[in-house]
C-alpha cells in the first residue's frame, strides 16, 4: 500500500482514474500556467503596457520552453509556491531585452488559480459526460426492468412491494439534479484570477479592467470585477458538488449491495469480484466502491470548508490545503462515475 492509492501500481485500477488525474499532473499544470503567461503578454502588448516586440518574443519562447523541473522543485520548497522560480526560468528563456516583461503586473496566485480554473473546466466536461452516461444507463434499466416487483424497505425492515422503477428513480433523479447544477457551479470556478500583489492591479492603472476582460476572453474563462484570491466559495461549492455526486452514487451502491445479498436475491450481477476461498461468490465490488467513494469525499469536503478561512488577502495555509484535497475529490468522483456506469451495465432485476 502506498501513500496515494490513486496512482498505486495495482490499486489504482480499482480506485484511480487516469483521465481525470491527468488534469492534475505537473505537465497539465505547467501547460496551463504557460498559457496564462503567453496570453498575459499578448494582451498587455496589444494594450501598449509592454512593447509589442516583447509580446511576440514571449509568445514564441514559451510554447514548449525547456523548463528545469529540478529548479522548480527546489524553488517550491523554498518559496511555498512554484511561480517565483518558474518566472525566473521563463525570463531567462525569453532572454534580454524582453524577459523582464514576463509576468508583468501578475502575482503567483494569479497564475496558480488561473491554471486550476483552466483545468477544472476540462475536468467538469469529463465528469458531465460520465454523469450523463450513468443517467442514460439508469433510463435503460428502467425501461427494461422498471415493472419488476421488489420489496421496499424502511429502516432496514420490509415495508410493501413496489416496482423497480421506484428504486431506479431514487437513484436517477438526484443525479439529474446534480447535472443541472453543474453549469452554474462550473461557471463560478472557470474564472480568471488576475489581481497582482494584493488584488488591485496597481501596475496597470486605468487599463486594468480592459486587460482583465481581454485576458479572460483569450483564455476562455469568465471575468470577475475583482480577483477572488481570498474568496474561495466557488472552489468549495465545486468540491461540495463532487461530494454530492459521489454521495448519490453511494446511496445507489448501498441499495444494490443489499439487494444482491443471497438472502434477498432481488438483483443479479453478471460480473463481480471473486473470492480466493469461496469460488461460488460474486462479490458486489462495484457497489461497495460507490459507498467507499461517497464516504471518502464526504470526509474530504469538510477540509475544503476549512479552506474557506483565508487570512486577509491571501492565506498560504488555506490555499495549500485546497491543493491537497481537491484533486483527490475530483479523481474519486471520476472513478465513481466510471464504476457506476460499469455496475449498471452488469445489473438486472430478478423477476419472480
Amino acid at each position: 500500500m502506498s501513500a496515494s492509492l490513486f496512482d498505486h501500481p495495482y490499486l489504482s485500477s480499482l480506485l484511480g482514474d487516469e483521465e481525470v488525474a491527468a488534469w492534475f499532473s505537473a505537465d497539465a499544470d505547467l501547460s496551463a500556467m504557460l498559457a496564462f503567461e503567453r496570453a498575459l503578454a499578448a494582451v498587455e502588448a496589444e494594450a501598449g503596457i509592454i512593447p509589442a516586440e516583447a509580446g511576440d518574443a514571449i509568445a514564441a519562447a514559451l510554447v514548449e520552453p525547456p523548463v528545469d523541473l529540478g529548479v522548480l522543485r527546489r524553488g517550491t520548497a523554498r518559496d511555498g509556491v512554484v511561480i517565483p522560480s518558474l518566472v525566473a526560468e521563463l525570463r531567462a528563456i525569453v532572454g534580454e531585452p524582453h524577459g523582464a516583461h514576463v509576468h508583468f503586473g501578475a502575482t503567483s496566485q494569479d497564475v496558480i488559480d488561473t491554471s486550476l480554473a483552466l483545468r477544472l473546466k476540462e475536468v467538469s466536461a469529463v465528469l458531465l459526460r460520465r454523469l450523463s452516461a450513468v443517467i442514460d444507463r439508469l433510463d435503460d434499466l428502467d425501461q427494461r426492468d422498471g415493472s419488476t416487483s421488489v420489496m421496499a424497505h424502511t429502516r432496514m425492515q420490509a415495508a410493501i412491494p413496489v416496482t423497480a422503477a421506484r428504486k431506479i428513480a431514487s437513484w436517477r433523479d438526484p443525479l439529474a439534479r446534480h447535472r443541472d447544477m453543474l453549469d452554474q457551479i462550473r461557471d463560478d470556478v472557470a474564472v480568471l484570477s488576475f489581481g497582482g500583489a494584493a488584488g488591485t492591479l496597481e501596475k496597470l492603472g486605468a487599463r486594468a479592467p480592459n486587460v482583465t476582460r481581454e485576458l479572460a476572453a483569450r483564455l476562455g474563462l469568465g471575468a470577475t470585477p475583482r480577483p477572488r484570491h481570498s474568496e474561495r466559495d466557488g472552489i468549495v461549492a465545486f468540491a461540495g458538488w463532487l461530494s454530492m455526486v459521489t454521495g448519490s452514487l453511494g446511496k445507489m451502491g448501498q441499495d444494490i449491495a443489499l439487494m444482491a445479498q443471497s438472502e434477498m436475491g432481488e438483483v443479479k450481477l453478471s460480473s463481480g469480484g471473486g473470492s480466493s476461498a469461496m469460488p461460488h461468490k460474486v462479490n458486489p465490488v462495484g457497489a461497495e466502491l460507490l459507498v467507499t467513494f461517497a464516504r471518502f469525499n464526504a470526509t474530504l469536503v469538510g477540509g475544503m470548508h476549512q479552506s474557506l478561512v483565508h487570512e486577509n488577502e491571501r492565506s498560504g495555509a488555506a490555499w495549500t490545503l485546497e491543493w491537497m484535497l481537491l484533486p483527490q475529490m475530483a479523481i474519486a468522483n471520476g472513478a465513481a462515475l466510471r464504476t457506476a456506469e460499469a455496475l449498471l451495465g452488469a445489473l438486472a432485476f430478478i423477476r419472480r
